[in-house]
């Protein structure tokens, strides 16, 4: 039986993303300073992909916050930001994080399939790792693009299909059967198993999918390759994996960027 957004979301609000980046309480300022910290340490190429200075004083539309870690980062840069996203549990701490940011914000429970938001066109339109958790993800992309208009820039992560995890997720738990690619990729693809749907996508065919809900895709690059041993990891040890000890750090660099997880997308309306 094909998942649905009660699966997506049931999933999400049972585990929300980021949330084992720390042990403190979620609604600690702790809990926020250590996730914020351990993501961007872990992901350091979110910053430079969002650039959220860049938007101070713009109008932002996030689609699928989370705990709300680059919510709050527009916010603080002086964006004027709508963040929104299916899962309650994240959205409550997103909400908290940006009280204890002290940072205004907008926040919206959706399924972003169906958005009815009243609002003019944006400046920028962001997903960073999310629409490829929707059953229909074409369908989010028609809806961002009735809130663009010629000014809008949007900013989108998806996952690689011919990276690096994905073939580690194919050798480790697949044992080779490329048959069962998909169910696979949708079982592993994040930190706690069993996310009920993850679509992955080529250069092409992300561009394809972009393209067709209306948008113009200007730019496409590969990023991030999990470097750090897991079990040290998980004990917020920032020890590199055995596999990748050997390479220079310029040999790792050119490394992500053929074989990264993340799709990095940038199109125009």
């Amino acid at each position: 039986m094909e998942p649905t957004l009660t699966d997506v979301a049931a999933y999400w609000n049972s585990r929300p993303c980021n949330i084992r980046r720390s042990a403190a309480p979620t609604d600690s300022k702790q809990f926020m300073d250590e996730t914020e910290a351990r993501k961007y340490t872990s992901e350091p190429h979110i910053p430079g992909f969002a650039e959220f200075d860049k938007w101070a004083g713009k109008y932002v539309l996030e689609i699928g916050c989370g705990i709300g870690i680059d919510t709050v980062n527009f916010a603080r840069a002086g964006a004027n930001v709508t963040a929104v996203d299916l899962s309650e549990e994240s959205l409550r701490i997103a909400k908290r994080r940006a009280d204890l940011a002290n940072v205004p914000l907008r926040f919206i429970q959706s399924n972003a399939e169906e958005l009815s938001l009243c609002d003019p066109a944006y400046h920028l339109i962001y997903a960073f790792g999310s629409i490829h958790h929707s059953p229909r993800p074409v369908s989010i992309l028609r809806e961002m693009r009735k809130y663009s208009g010629k000014v809008t820039t949007l900013k989108i992560m998806v996952y690689n299909k011919w990276s690096w995890k994905a073939l580690w997720i194919l050798l480790k738990y697949g044992k080779g059967q490329f048959w069962k690619f998909s169910e696979l990729i949708a079982r592993y693809s994040e930190a706690q198993t069993g996310c009920p749907v993850t679509h992955v996508y080529s250069r092409r065919s992300i561009k394809k999918l972009v393209e067709s809900a209306g948008f113009r895709v200007k730019k496409i690059s590969v990023d991030h390759v999990f470097k750090f041993d897991i079990p040290s990891y998980i004990k917020h040890e920032y020890k590199v994996d055995w596999k990748f000890r050997w390479m220079p750090s310029w040999l790792f660099r050119a490394f992500e960027r053929v074989a990264g997880w993340h799709l990095l997308v940038e199109a125009t309306a």
